[in-house]
């Protein structure tokens, strides 16, 4: 179903930080292309901050530092378009997840300068706004932000807006039905996450899409080795309870997109073991909104950590990120193939 065009490490070997994850990415108008995310000494971390490197041509530009906290760390920055030009950065900050402050930046000139950081929702605790993939526009104009909370139980919930970001309703909250909360941790893992994490059951970090005007879809990520799903008929205040999908999950990241045609590609681990191997790491595709899936492209299959990837669609072209063993950033582009 594609062809691939790019496939290369954003960064070289000299970089100023020692650990970098959760990349989001941009298309800008004139061309270039913006990648972010997290680094620092480790994640969580209080010198973890929002990087950045642009592609101009053939070539991206040196790491630049374009937030941080005061003795707190950054995390899950992610990139919107706004309609008149300007670019959006959403990002979390706080060392607990559960009290993360969400907070944004503006920039007028496709990233090379940004505002001042503002908080999306004062005084809200928990993390509001897009925890990690994308905001998509509704058909009707409404912003939704694929939003979750991690205190225990795990759930999602769609956080949208109707005045383009200035304020906010959060959904109602999305779970697993029979989901307890526990204070014992899950598992005992390798990954470098932070520990908080390892102790929280159900599903966060969604990714959602409009297949119709006013039906919403959101895929998640979970604790119970398959990717869940909900679904919400009125332009995602209310949703169905989670439900698993036939995609195995590692409790990681994944991240989905709908094309022009209706065709959903969502790149994810395909391993059915909660905190299982963060590899191999695939491009699967859907052609009935998310009912059956078939593997597309092997990104990649090899030891180590290939995680969190964010996809973006323009045209018949796909635009990739993802964590590359927690020391670079990949970028990876494929064309449609012709039918």
């Amino acid at each position: 179903m594609f062809n691939e065009i790019t496939n290369e490490l954003i960064m070289g070997t000299d970089k100023p930080f020692a650990s970098c994850h959760a990349s989001h990415l941009a298309v800008l108008p004139g061309g270039d292309i913006l990648a972010v995310w997290f680094a620092g000494s480790k994640e969580g971390a209080d010198d973890s901050a929002i990087w950045c490197s642009r592609k101009t041509g053939g070539s991206w530009s040196r790491p630049l530092q374009i937030a941080a906290g005061v003795e707190e760390p950054c995390w899950n920055p992610v990139l919107m378009n706004l309609p008149g030009g300007e670019l959006m950065l959403f990002y979390k900050i706080g060392r607990w997840i559960k009290e993360w402050r969400t907070l944004y930046k503006i920039s007028k000139d496709e990233g090379r300068t940004w505002s001042a950081a503002s908080e999306l929702v004062p005084g809200d605790r928990g993390g509001r706004g897009p925890v990690r993939n994308k905001v998509i526009v509704l058909a009707d104009g409404t912003w939704v932000a694929p939003a979750s909370a991690e205190d225990g139980i795990w759930t999602s919930f769609a956080d949208r807006s109707q005045d383009q970001g200035l304020t906010w309703q959060r959904s109602e909250e999305i779970g697993i039905a029979g989901i307890q909360r526990s204070d014992i941790q899950a598992v005992k893992s390798d990954i470098p996450v932070s520990e908080q994490s390892f102790y929280g059951r159900g599903v966060i970090q969604p990714s959602v899409w409009e297949s119709e005007p006013g039906q919403v879809h959101m895929l998640m990520r979970s604790s119970e080795g398959f990717i869940h799903r909900s679904d919400s008929q009125d332009g995602g205040v209310h949703w169905s309870a989670a439900y698993p999908t036939s995609v195995p999950n590692n409790n990681s990241g994944m991240d989905v997109v709908r094309m022009e045609d209706g065709t959903l590609v969502l790149c994810c681990n395909p391993v059915g073991v909660n905190w299982g191997p963060r590899t191999p790491l695939v491009l699967m595709a859907s052609t009935d909104n998310g009912l059956t899936w078939t593997q597309e492209a092997m990104l990649e299959d090899g030891e180590g950590e290939f995680s969190y990837p964010a996809v973006l669609a323009y045209g018949d072209q796909l635009y990739l990120t993802y964590t590359w063993n927690r020391v670079n950033i990949a970028f990876r582009k494929f064309s449609r193939r012709a039918k």
